[in-house]
């Protein structure tokens, strides 16, 4: 039975009716969806695998196929109809990016490689100022650390205020008590941290040379409440800032959501009124 990759909707009259819901509602199909039945997976290559064990590419797909293609593989004797499905097989099946004449340990490596600087534009824009990041990440890091210059008062705690009325259901944001408690307090080690050979944090008991240091991991949010998780049922990690979250959703390591997905949102997540969803 076809799904909405959003709300996980099922729809028993078929992919037409699944599709029409997903355009009407700007919800996402399933990531990697079998291109001839209703069946997903967590993965490319799992889905690549199935695809091709059960002969389930479309005829009129450009995908491997018994008939030669033009464009080889140099890796394998396989051959595809269009160089885009020559890359995809490249990266989905050898992790090989053929740009920087790399091989990689794995998809998740490889996918880090891609969405990095090597192959991306700043095309994420800060929306107060002139600033451009590569990934949405370093921009929400950017807003969280107070680094913007027509923002400067927006921190970790007025982000996680404005994400968290615009998450009611807390698809990403956790509502927390402790948070309520954590965000006036503040912690400053003195002369009396020192245990006889370093700076001992009251916490965690990681050991310092000099107080700044241990004073500058007590001001980070090392020991902060989480505050978001991954909506991915199976998955459920735990963040304590929302650039920590989105840089976890952007890795696509648990299939929660696609990279370019995520690119696409976050403008609605960091300065709009509109409500969040992926």
């Amino acid at each position: 039975m076809f799904e909405c990759g959003s709300c996980v909707r099922a729809f028993p009259s078929g992919w037409r009716a699944r599709d029409q819901h997903c355009n009407a509602t700007g919800h996402d199909l399933p990531a990697f969806e079998c291109d001839t039945c209703d069946l997903y997976f967590p993965n490319e290559r799992l889905r690549l695998n199935h695809m091709r064990y059960n002969g389930h590419f479309q005829d009129n797909a450009s995908s491997c196929s018994s008939i030669a293609g033009e464009y080889e593989c140099n890796q394998c004797s396989w051959s595809f109809h269009t160089e885009d499905d020559r890359n995809k097989h490249y990266i989905e099946d050898h992790l090989y990016c053929e740009d920087c004449d790399r091989n990689f340990i794995s998809l998740n490596n490889i996918r880090m490689h891609l969405n990095s600087r090597a192959h991306r534009a700043n095309s994420i824009k800060c929306p107060f100022c002139t600033a451009s990041y590569t990934t949405a990440t370093g921009m929400t890091h950017h807003l969280e650390r107070g680094a913007c210059p027509n923002a400067p008062n927006l921190n970790r705690d007025q982000i996680y205020q404005f994400v968290r009325s615009k998450d009611p259901n807390g698809l990403i944001s956790k509502n927390t008590i402790a948070w309520h408690d954590e965000r006036n307090t503040t912690y400053v080690a003195s002369g009396k941290s020192w245990n006889g050979s370093s700076y001992e944090c009251y916490f965690c008991h990681r050991e310092f040379g000099k107080l700044p240091s241990l004073n500058q991991h007590l001001a980070s949010d090392v020991h902060r409440e989480a505050l978001y998780h991954c909506f991915q049922p199976s998955c459920r990690l735990e963040f304590k800032t929302l650039a920590a979250c989105i840089n976890h959703l952007e890795s696509e390591s648990c299939g929660a959501v696609r990279f370019e997905t995520v690119q696409r949102r976050i403008g609605d997540i960091v300065n709009s009124n509109r409500m969040i969803r992926f």
